[in-house]
């Protein structure tokens, strides 16, 4: 445990010698602000939904994008970049196991991106109080929920970067690996699946199907978790697919803790018998 955090504390420290943990929070920060202020100039009494449930709906799409973006490019090259300084040598001289190399990277990187994440997000919640609005209960549950799966989601491309920087020899082709996740996951899938339930009409994708095909992107399980349910999925009207996925929030959430540990394990394994 006492290697573990001495590695993640380095990663932190990394982070913040590297301007990541200043340039991330200020980033979310902003565009959180800004989709708080502006996104909420439309919102009248007859939607029927507070003003903090558009900001969820807000944030959560560009968490989507956004998150797994972040979370990709602060660990794409956590292995494969020590290996060309030279210096994953060096930290393996120490009395420190590999597993432990990566577990404790990646912990770093999830600190990073945690305090990021509820630094910028919970920046709009703070204007939002201070602008007088009135938030109910089960609006601050929701957005809770929001922050802790938008964690979530990023340890789930966090733990798919080392995966990434494991198996390949150079940062550049980590970095290709990297843009290519991103692209499959965030862009690509969700429209070859909409195709798909387009042109299928329902005659042979059921609800268990669809379950399966939504569960293989995170993303899809991380939009569904936020916009499924309650103020959100009315302002989304994806209340309804959720629905029809018949996908609940625990089966989601693990869903996404699966998406993170799987990779996670992999690379460790892939590390321990990597040839340096």
């Amino acid at each position: 445990m006492k290697n573990l955090c001495v590695i993640a504390l380095k990663e932190i420290q990394e982070g913040l010698r590297n301007r990541w943990v200043l340039a991330t929070t200020l980033l979310l920060a902003a565009l959180a602000l800004s989709l708080t202020f502006l996104g909420n100039a439309p919102t009248g009494s007859g939607i029927g939904s507070g003003r903090l449930d558009v900001v969820i709906v807000s944030l959560s799409s560009l968490t989507i994008f956004l998150i797994p973006l972040i979370a990709l490019l602060i660990s794409h090259d956590a292995i494969v970049g020590e290996m060309e300084r030279g210096t994953m040598l060096l930290l393996l001289s120490y009395p420190v196991g590999r597993r432990q190399v990566v577990l404790g990277k990646f912990l770093g990187h999830l600190v990073i991106l945690a305090f990021a994440t509820v630094a910028g997000y919970g920046a709009a919640a703070v204007a939002l109080v201070a602008s007088g609005a009135s938030i109910d209960a089960a609006s601050w549950l929701a957005f809770l929920s929001l922050i802790g799966s938008s964690v979530l989601l990023g340890a789930v491309f966090i733990a798919i970067g080392f995966l990434a920087s494991v198996t390949v020899r150079e940062r550049s082709t980590a970095a290709g690996v990297a843009i290519g996740v991103w692209l499959l996951f965030v862009l690509i899938y969700d429209m070859a699946l909409l195709g798909v339930l387009v042109v299928d009409q329902g005659r042979t994708i059921g609800a268990g199907a669809l379950n399966a095909l939504l569960l293989v992107n995170p993303t899809d399980a991380y939009r569904l978790l936020n916009f499924g349910a309650g103020g959100a999925g009315t302002l989304t009207g994806m209340s309804g697919a959720a629905a029809n996925a018949t996908l609940g929030p625990g089966t989601l959430a693990g869903a996404l803790v699966l998406w993170t540990a799987l990779p996670l394990i992999l690379s460790m394994l892939l590390f321990s018998r990597k040839e340096l």
